[in-house]
């Protein structure tokens, strides 16, 4: 049953250059470089080891994140690592931590909100880590409707300072990582007053704990708020609660890039435009669906080497067959395979967005703001819900195996799962992209041109009429065929969903009431931008030996497999025939059969080493069956032989002594 030959013939098969895919995947041969040379400074050091994550307790786990983090930052200073190279040596530690709100929302909220002095004062601070800071906006009361925060910032003009309060219970901040117990400052969204009169929500740099001591200061009160799904997963983090009694600071730590307020407390508008601000929030977003591909793929990697060790039924002279030659499992398997590149590169356009959208928000221009601001909010959302559902599918592909905590899949999952919520709900998110959706499609008569990923609505006339020509399965395999069939779903939906809300004398209520069906035409939407950003890929000179077609196929199997899953849509706009989406289907099974003897090197080219994989099932040599032998010996419950609690609870009963049992 031992795998170890396993894998080595599956790779054996491969018809394509691993490592030119290695290039492709990391985006460049320098990104491919840097990763690589982390990955295995990370995997080499004892220091950074973590298969018993999921046994300690929390206080354990906490500390033993705060050794990590503390040990990483250390490196990189002895090191004299780029951004770059740090950034890529905490993504490849794989432990939630303070370290990453620091990082990833406190500095950037700084250098996207603050005016030049306040960079100047804060930044050094930060980037040495001197300070330590978090990004406190959520509340208990309130997550996804920031206009509805209910923390205060009263300007005091006698003594030119804000005065920031929690004035109800639900005001208090909930969930900022990095709160609990780490960050020395915050950035704190709260309500602004000044002379009686609000002016919005705005950012203020709050330093929240002593720099001698790590006490809150006066009028603080802060904690952890609480053990969280799962086994070690995002327990290492410390979501804090904060609340504010009448706590003043300085006038100057207003975060004033957009607004700023006098000496005498008047609100002045700067000559930054405000939608500058909007930049950080692409950046985010951008992040994150990097970070889905990131954690598709990983949960890919395991499914799909366990499923080529693992063999089950159809013996044949004593051997049975792989689970991964089961066309079942070909069917759930390979379409997670293709999203994880197709992520992959819709995350790559993303980056090029977020580049073209500041520079001209640098130049004044604002024209292309909404619709980035939109497509950056769909695929959030899409690409975070696929990601997670994925991720639970790919341990259900592992069979019972895959419950175990060593198959490192419950962890991911329960890692990952937050992506769902945090940084807009996925569904209010969606509802936003739907409302652009709409507002896009009835200007489309005021002669009004789409742009973007919109620009497509303007072919609606074509669109709406257009025939799919499929007469073969072979068809399929067009890219403009598949385009078409896309847009045309998409720009159905959208104009059928637009007439509907016309019916009703009420706007608002009609989007309340349509909510629903608007939330799928935005899913519509944003899957078409990713089939078309993966199309386009191809249109590009890809080096290697047979990557291409590789990539090519990768990318028909996730069109197509999204065509079977939400074949309603396609067949009820008319956008193809039943005839055509069987054809479809036979396709699809066509490619499975394409990408068979190359599963194991596509999720090889992820380059991932063992240690970042932190799967006994997703093993680059295949060696699972001893391995796992092996770490079920690790458990705590296998230190004693009769366990504790023997004598006082299992003695008694099976002697019929109950009675004298101190239960």
């Amino acid at each position: 049953m031992e795998g170890v030959d396993i894998l080595p013939h599956e790779r054996s098969k491969t018809q394509f250059d691993v490592d030119a895919m290695k290039i492709v995947w990391a985006g460049s041969r320098h990104a491919f470089e840097v990763s690589d040379r982390m990955a295995r400074l990370v995997a080499s050091d004892p220091a950074f080891q973590k298969d018993n994550r999921t046994r300690q307790g929390r206080k354990e786990l906490f500390k033993n994140t705060l050794r990590k983090a503390t040990y990483a930052w250390k490196r990189i200073v002895e090191l004299r690592l780029t951004e770059e190279e740090a950034g890529r040596l905490r993504f490849f530690v794989d432990e939630p931590a303070f370290t990453d709100l620091h990082w990833g929302m406190f500095i950037p909220a700084i250098k996207g909100q603050g005016t030049e002095e306040q960079q100047q004062k804060w930044l050094p601070l930060a980037y040495k880590m001197q300070i330590i800071g978090c990004y406190a906006q959520t509340e208990l009361g309130h997550g996804s409707n920031v206009q509805g925060l209910e923390t205060t910032a009263t300007f005091d003009p006698d003594k030119d300072e804000f005065i920031i309060h929690s004035p109800t219970l639900t005001s208090s901040k909930w969930w900022p990582g990095g709160l609990g117990k780490v960050a020395t400052h915050a950035i704190v969204y709260a309500r602004l007053i000044t002379n009686g009169e609000e002016h919005g929500v705005h950012g203020f740099i709050v330093q929240l704990r002593s720099l001698d001591d790590h006490m809150p200061l006066p009028g603080i009160t802060i904690g952890d708020i609480g053990m969280k799904f799962g086994n070690g997963a995002y327990n290492t983090m410390d979501n804090g609660v904060l609340t504010f009694d009448h706590f003043r600071i300085p006038r100057n730590q207003m975060l004033m890039r957009v607004l700023q307020v006098t000496r005498e407390g008047k609100c002045v508008q700067s000559s930054v435009p405000r939608q500058l601000i909007y930049g950080t929030m692409v950046f985010v977003r951008q992040t994150i669906v990097a970070d889905a591909s990131s954690a598709l793929s990983r949960a890919v990697c395991i499914a799909t080497r366990y499923s080529a060790v693992r063999r089950q039924f159809g013996s044949q002279d004593g051997v049975e067959t792989q689970v991964i030659d089961y066309k079942t499992q070909q069917n759930r398997l390979f379409p997670l395979l293709a999203s994880a590149y197709a992520f992959r590169f819709v995350g790559e356009w993303l980056k090029w967005l977020y580049t073209d959208v500041t520079q001209r928000l640098q130049a004044n221009d604002f024209s292309t703001l909404p619709e980035a601001h939109a497509c950056t909010a769909g695929l959030k959302s899409v690409t975070t819900t696929a990601t997670a559902d994925a991720i639970e599918e790919c341990r259900k592909l592992c069979g019972g195996h895959g419950y175990l905590c060593a198959s490192g899949l419950p962890e991911l999952f329960a890692v990952y799962v937050p992506a769902c919520t945090y940084e807009g709900d996925n569904v209010v998110l969606l509802l936003q992209v739907a409302r652009f959706l709409v507002k896009t499609a009835s200007q489309l008569g005021s002669g009004k041109k789409p742009t973007g990923t919109t620009a497509y609505l303007g072919r609606v006339q074509d669109l709406m009429q257009c025939r799919c020509e499929v007469q073969t399965a072979e068809d399929w395999l067009k890219p403009s065929v598949m385009l078409e069939a896309f847009e045309a779903r998409s720009a159905r939906m959208c104009v059928d969903r637009a007439q509907n809300l016309s019916k009703f004398a009420n706007p608002e209520d009609g989007f309340a009431e349509l909510s629903a069906d608007l939330v799928e035409v935005a899913v519509a939407h944003c899957q078409l931008i990713v089939v078309s950003k993966f199309i386009e890929k191809l249109q590009q000179d890809i080096p290697g030996n047979g990557v291409k077609q590789q990539l090519q196929s990768l990318c028909y199997i996730y069109a197509l497999n999204l065509l079977h899953k939400h074949l309603g849509d396609f067949l009820s706009t008319g956008c193809i025939t039943p005839k055509q989406a069987s054809l479809a289907n036979d396709q699809l099974r066509s490619l499975y059969s394409q990408i068979r003897p190359n599963a194991i090197a596509l999720v090889d080219a992820f380059n991932y080493t063992d240690h970042y994989l932190g799967s006994v099932l997703g093993r680059y040599d295949g060696n699972v069956y001893p391995k796992l032998y092996e770490e079920a010996w690790k458990d705590p419950l296998n230190d004693s032989v009769v366990p504790d609690g023997y004598n006082e609870y299992i003695r008694p009963m099976l002697k019929q002594q109950l009675r004298n049992a101190r239960l």
